[in-house]
């Protein structure tokens, strides 16, 4: 028995030379060499084999490195950790003196009670209802309008300067006051004529402000620049129904018929101007299943 534990101490110390991993393990467990050995000489006598005690050594060691691995990684992120708030602030300086600086220039919030609803927005270009037109039709439209406004005044002008009649103003009695009804397309007036100074008054406006136009200005006082009696006498009208132009029909009729009212003798001149024609003309109606009074739609045969 001597000569096999002196062959396995002779054939320890070669082994533990070769893996050195065991000499650290036992220098920090403060003991000696010789303990291992002991164990080893031991394990022998079981009929063990000297490299089994080796391998269960090898995993353990192991998981110590692997501890000390994440022990290493661990500890560079809480440097840098430590680090980043210690910049931080440094970095962030400037950027809180300029919100600081932005709300010290923010003005103060005012009241909703001051502040006018959609103030702040922006107002919305309003497109046309209809397509732009180019420059020639814009042309074309202004010159129409201008040659209808030179017809007009030609017209009002040729009708101004009709013969007056020779006869004077028949006289009429202070306080005398003579009534007519004129009517044109829809439009009905009631006129009264009565001495006075030329006043033209038309539902309660003066002639010039409820006909802007001249032709219908000029239409309505045709009866007395013909007879004479411009000026001579005032008139006053009350006139409902139609539109513009049916209106000034309407009074100028009524004006007419009131004259022959005053002297018989005008009915000849009136007349023969067409003023005491009761003018039935009326825009024709439209009836249904057509566009306008005549027009038809469109035939389509599918």
């Amino acid at each position: 028995m001597s000569d096999d534990t002196n062959e396995t101490s002779e054939q320890q110390p070669e082994e533990t030379s070769e893996n050195a991993a065991p000499a650290p393990v036992a220098e920090e467990n403060g003991a000696d060499a010789t303990p291992v050995d002991e164990a080893a000489a031991a394990g022998s006598e079981g009929d063990t084999p000297a490299d089994e005690p080796q391998r269960e050594e090898e995993p353990a060691e192991a998981p110590a490195a692997a501890a000390e691995e994440p022990a290493a990684e661990e500890a560079t992120p809480a440097a840098e950790t430590s680090e980043e708030p210690a910049e931080a602030p440094a970095e962030d300086a400037p950027a809180e003196a300029a919100h600081a600086a932005e709300r010290e220039e923010r003005p103060a919030k005012k009241d909703k009670n001051d502040v006018i609803p959609g103030a702040d927005l922006e107002p919305i270009a309003l497109e046309p209802d209809g397509p732009a037109l180019s420059a020639e039709e814009r042309a074309r439209l202004e010159a129409e309008e201008e040659e209808k406004r030179i017809r007009e005044a030609a017209l009002a002008a040729a009708e101004t300067d009709t013969a007056v009649a020779d006869r004077a103003p028949a006289k009429m009695a202070s306080g005398a006051r003579f009534l007519a009804t004129g009517k044109r397309k829809s439009a009905i007036a009631r006129v009264i004529v009565m001495p006075g100074d030329g006043k033209f008054s038309i539902n309660g406006r003066e002639l010039a402000e409820f006909f802007p136009r001249p032709l219908h200005q000029t239409m309505a006082s045709q009866p007395l620049t013909v007879t004479g009696y411009e000026g001579n006498v005032d008139i006053r009208v009350r006139v409902h129904g139609g539109g513009i132009s049916g209106q000034a029909g309407a009074v100028r009729h009524g004006i007419a018929k009131a004259l022959t009212e005053i002297d018989a003798e005008l009915r000849g001149d009136l007349k023969r101007r067409g003023f005491l024609t009761r003018d039935a003309r009326v825009k024709e109606r439209r009836k249904a299943g057509f566009k306008k009074a005549r027009k038809k739609p469109q035939f389509s045969k599918r």
